[in-house]
């Protein structure tokens, strides 16, 4: 395991500790800054639409880049059913810019929203022949092609500023991002569809239930299955693959008090749609020692190079550095961190 970093959905409610979209924001970032303090290596947020969750991802992204100095700062994941894919590359590009070039951009077809194709609300349905998956990975398509930096625009020939020789290409560029897009698979298929692209994969915290095996053992699979087609296809750089976990050692009274009752938790199958069997991975918590042994035990874990901790973000920044450091100490050195 070569990096750990958090990732908040940045849950709020009047009821908890993070009370408004406004608290969900600055303790991201507040959180963000602690982690890298701490030695974490990454700040991630998930984005999900018509929700008390963080939504619009690069104002924030770009205020943690301004706010930090060395931790990764990325998205686990975009649903790129809902985007603009030339709007969002001058978004990320800008992001990239300010962050010094620590964008790990992470995108996906997405999953089931709060809403009825609540992508059709943000001007976008799929063409003639297509699913609303299919527009998702086309956008994803014209996004790489864009981060790519090639001119692709006829310059007019009176324009108001003098333009480069040549077509124009979307500004601002950030050399390097393209090569750090990630691509959010829920199935084995997917992971080979994104490692043919030249996409770093992201695996969550649940895909399709494919073999009926334990979700550590598929998950692992569906990473094999991903390094081999990009070996396949050529590629020269070395891939990267992260994975998720919600992962709580039990250190003092309030982590007891709080995740206690989740030790022996084990994995749940559920239904995304009427068609789509899920499995969803098993929380962990226990003492660290258990709690080595434990993961130690995950084959996905064994084969991923970067592990996201999902954090209970309404606990607070105070309680959620606490389990990052805790799980820095106590936990990762056995993982083979640093």
């Amino acid at each position: 395991m070569k990096k750990i970093g958090f990732l908040s959905f940045g849950h709020w409610s009047p009821q908890s500790r993070t009370r408004s979209a406004a608290d969900a924001l600055l303790e991201t970032i507040d959180l963000a800054q602690a982690a890298e303090q701490l030695g974490a290596d990454g700040a991630y947020v998930r984005v999900h639409h018509f929700a008390r969750q963080l939504a619009s991802p690069f104002p924030l992204l770009a205020a943690i880049g301004a706010r930090t100095k060395r931790i990764e700062i990325g998205t686990a994941v975009i649903d790129m059913r809902y985007e603009n894919p030339l709007y969002m590359a001058e978004d990320a590009g800008a992001a990239d810019l300010i962050a010094g070039g620590r964008l790990q951009l992470g995108i996906s077809r997405g999953s089931p929203e709060q809403v009825i194709d609540g992508w059709r609300y943000f001007g976008y349905q799929p063409a003639e022949g297509e699913s609303d998956a299919d527009m998702g990975r086309r956008h994803a398509e014209v996004l790489l092609d864009l981060l790519r930096g090639q001119g692709f625009a006829q310059p007019n020939p009176r324009p108001m500023f003098p333009n480069p020789p040549g077509l124009l290409r979307l500004e601002p560029y950030s050399e390097g991002l393209r090569d750090r897009i990630w691509w959010g698979a829920g199935s084995n298929a997917t992971a080979v569809w994104a490692a043919k692209l030249g996409m770093n994969l992201q695996s969550s915290t649940l895909k399709n239930d494919e073999t009926g095996e334990p979700f550590h053992v598929q998950q692992a699979a569906q990473i094999r299955a991903y390094r081999a087609a990009w070996r396949e296809a050529g590629h020269t750089r070395t891939p990267r693959v992260s994975i998720s976990r919600s992962i709580f050692p039990l250190v003092d009274d309030r982590d007891r008090a709080y995740f206690g009752r989740e030790s022996g938790q084990q994995d749940q199958i559920g239904y995304l749609d009427e068609q789509t069997r899920a499995i969803f991975g098993r929380s962990y918590a226990a003492e660290p020692d258990a709690l080595i042994a434990q993961l130690k035990a995950d084959e996905a874990i064994a084969e991923a190079d970067t592990l996201l901790l999902t954090i209970p973000n309404q606990l607070g920044v105070d309680y959620n550095a606490h389990v990052i450091e805790a799980i820095l100490t106590h936990v990762a050195p056995a993982l083979g961190w640093r």
